[in-house]
């Protein structure tokens, strides 16, 4: 017993000893500091052995040890480090949270050196995930970075990132003169790898600039140096690249031979990577570990005496335990394998599902760019037709010709109500229409609808009856311009299908909490009725019953689907109930939020009596390349006796703005040469007062960030209203007189 007594105290003697010494708080900085430094430099070992997880540890205990130290500089070296080892095996999320706190470490320490290194890894990093923009501004921050700090020799390598992303943005001349500085700076430095592989891509831009003869002269030489140093990559890339030169030629044996070559070293190349992903290394390393622990104990156990029961009954125990703890191991190993194919299969099935979105994301957008193209295209020539219809008219035309050009007035007006139409649902189906809540008097509001289609039901000889009621407040607070569509739509609707009857407009509440309401709207006409069939589509596009009832009644087609989506937007719900022969009734609930008025909002009226102002130095530049709508522009404004000069394009538009003093520019966007919005960036440089009206067709609402970002005024759009032309006119002139007498 005495014998075990001096053991136990033996042991207490020794944890104490470790106790104290992991705990001793004065450790020799410098011997912490050469801990990190083999640390590192046997991970560096682990790295090109291509032993992931070996390296991985020592960096790990390395990052621990410069904790311990407060060595914040090597904190900042071990985090890129990691980051870049995280980026060789494909593990980009993890690598950018290592490289951002590396580049917070360094920013903080002002190592710039080291800050260069981690930017140029994360910009390699960000070209490897597609996301172009961020790598080339990392790497041009590492690049001026290097610069600053008299690192000429990492330069060619961070040209060559940045040679790569151009070529995958199809920018080749770009990625050409980038390579062509990057090979010569590696020749300079003695970067054979470099100089290799920015040989092989220099021929792959020449081959897509069509210099087939170039680009295979240029791949030839950077493989015979890849082959003189084995740099196996670039032997791979090089004879991808021969590949594609030669088939492109349609020289296919040559093509299918290098195919064959790059294949082979392909497949070796991604069984090393795999030997590098493998879990089994880390299994092998773990049961190597158990058994010499084991080994280590049953040797212990048999050197020592056993006189004892107690020793035995120990020595036993310690063996029970080593092998549960073995079994335990391997039982975790098949689990945590297990569980990674399940991961891997979650894995699979979730980049399918993102996959599928972005099929449906890009197939919305190029729904979105196609109907924003046409709408332009049809935009641009209509303009034509509107103001020269407009423009006939004023110019008291022979009588016999007037119910001619009124006609075509009509015709145009019903396009651009059709394209406005199209443009409409296509914003509600890419949910793209804001809410724009104010307080405003709901009986008013619709009072003023009815009273405007009024003159509309007079014609059919309808008779219109309005009905609020009397306990329900007048003022709400919630979005009225949507609320005025859907009743212009709707009561628009019942005055088409009714002649010489009536319709009823009320208005009442169906619910009530404190100030939140749900008012219901109720349109009832006894107008010619919706079948049973059609009042199942009645809401959806072009479903308005037929051709027939198109051209004999008029109409789109889209107006109960722009109410449906706008009462969607708005969180209500629309129904209704019809019968052939004995009219149509609308129902829409939709929720607002009552409000005492407390502030009358004064309108203020705007006179469009321009010749009211001293305009005899008043000078307005036209834009615009199409000669029609110059010629259309340049009449209204010499109408209104203001003087004006025209240019055709975006460059001539520059020089007169520098040659010249103007009040106010009519900037057309699409333009042969440089656009309308590059051509007001320019301008805006040199003269950040001048008046700049964007004079388009486009989608506005797409548009609108593009438009204050190149510093347009206002926005006019095409084809715009003679009224609403001269009004902003009419408001820029004043606004500028009044500055002037100001001053």
């Amino acid at each position: 017993m005495s014998r075990t007594n001096s053991y136990i105290v033996a042991f207490l003697i020794c944890f104490s000893s470790a106790l104290y010494a992991q705990s001793d708080v004065n450790e020799d900085v410098n011997e912490l500091k050469l801990q990190i430094e083999n640390t590192i430099i046997q991970s560096e070992f682990d790295r090109e052995r291509g032993d992931y997880f070996s390296a991985n540890d020592n960096l790990i205990k390395a990052l621990e040890l410069a904790v311990r130290s407060e060595n914040r500089k090597s904190e900042g070296i071990i985090y890129t480090k990691i980051g870049k080892l995280q980026f060789s095996v494909n593990e980009f999320n993890k690598a950018i949270v290592s490289l951002t706190k590396a580049a917070e470490i360094q920013r903080e320490l002002n190592d710039t050196a080291n800050l260069a290194i981690t930017y140029s890894i994360k910009g390699a990093l960000h070209g490897s995930m597609n996301e172009y923009q961020d790598a080339l501004e990392y790497l041009k921050s590492a690049k001026t970075l290097f610069e600053e700090e008299g690192l000429q020799s990492n330069i060619p390598e961070i040209t060559l990132y940045e040679a790569k992303i151009y070529l995958s943005l199809e920018k080749y001349d770009t990625a050409k003169s980038l390579l062509e500085s990057t090979s010569l700076s590696a020749k300079m430095n003695y970067q054979n790898d470099i100089l290799s592989s920015a040989l092989i891509y220099s021929g792959r831009a020449s081959y897509k600039l069509g210099n087939d003869e170039e680009a295979i002269k240029l791949v030839e030489e950077g493989i015979q140096i890849a082959q003189d140093n084995d740099f196996v990559k670039n032997i791979d890339e090089g004879y991808l690249t021969l590949s594609e030169i030669y088939q492109n030629s349609t020289n296919f044996e040559l093509a299918y031979q290098y195919l064959n070559k790059h294949l082979r070293i392909s497949d070796s190349m991604q069984a090393i990577q795999l030997a590098k992903l493998s879990p089994d290394r880390r299994a092998k390393f773990i049961d190597a570990y158990n058994e010499a622990e084991f080994e280590k104990l049953k040797t212990k156990v048999e050197e020592q005496e056993s006189d004892s029961n107690l020793t035995k009954i120990t020595t036993i125990l310690s063996i029970a335990l080593i092998t549960i703890l073995s079994l335990l191991t391997l039982s975790l190993y098949k689990n945590n394998n297990i569980r990674l194919k399940s991961n891997n299969m979650l894995q699979e099935k979730n980049d399918d599902l993102i996959e599928a979105m972005k099929r449906a994301e890009l197939a919305s957008k190029t729904k979105a760019n196609f109907l924003s193209t046409v709408t332009h295209e049809l935009r641009t020539p209509l303009y034509a037709v509107t103001g020269l219809t407009n423009m006939l008219l004023e110019e008291k035309p022979n009588p016999d010709q007037i119910p001619h050009l009124k006609s075509l007035k009509f015709s145009g007006d019903y396009l651009l109500t059709f394209i406005n139409d199209i443009l409409q649902i296509n914003k509600i189906e890419a949910n793209k229409v804001d809410l724009d809540p104010v307080l405003f008097n709901l009986k008013t509001k619709v009072e003023n609808v009815c009273s405007a289609l009024n003159n509309s039901a007079m014609d059919n000889n309808i008779q219109m009856h309005y009905e609020y009621e009397k306990a329900l407040p007048e003022t709400f607070i919630g979005d009225n311009l949507k609320i005025s569509q859907i009743l212009i739509n709707l009561i628009g609707n019942a005055i088409k299908f009714t002649k010489d009857g009536d319709i009823w407009v009320k208005v009442s509440s169906v619910a009530k909490n404190e100030n939140d309401y749900n008012i219901r709207f109720e349109i009832e006409d006894n107008g010619i009725g919706i079948s049973k069939e059609k009042q199942e589509n009645m809401f959806e596009s072009f479903s308005q019953g037929s051709i027939q009832i198109n051209r004999k009644y008029g109409g789109t087609g889209l107006g109960l689907s722009i109410v449906k989506g706008l009462i969607d937007i708005l969180n209500g719900k629309i129904y209704l109930k019809s019968e052939l022969g004995k009219g149509t009734t609308f129902f829409f609930e939709i929720p607002l939020t009552y409000a005492p008025e407390t502030v009358k909002i004064k309108k203020e009226d705007y006179s469009k009596n321009i010749s009211k102002l001293d305009i005899s130095n008043i000078k307005i530049l036209i834009v615009e390349d199409n000669k029609i709508n110059q010629m259309i522009t340049k009449k209204i404004l010499n109408k209104m006796n203001l003087e004006c000069d025209i240019v055709d394009n975006g460059e001539a538009a520059v020089e007169k703005v520098k040659a010249n003093t103007y009040n106010v520019v009519l900037m057309d966007i699409h333009m042969p040469g440089i656009s309308g919005l590059e051509a007001t960036k320019i301008i805006r440089t040199f003269d950040k007062e001048l008046t700049i009206f964007a004079l388009t067709a486009v989608t506005l609402e797409d548009k609108m960030h593009e438009f204050d970002e190149a510093g347009f005024d206002d926005i006019i759009s095409k084809p715009f209203k003679q009224e609403d032309f001269e009004k902003k006119l009419y408001e820029t002139l004043s606004a500028n007189q009044n500055s002037a007498a100001s001053v």
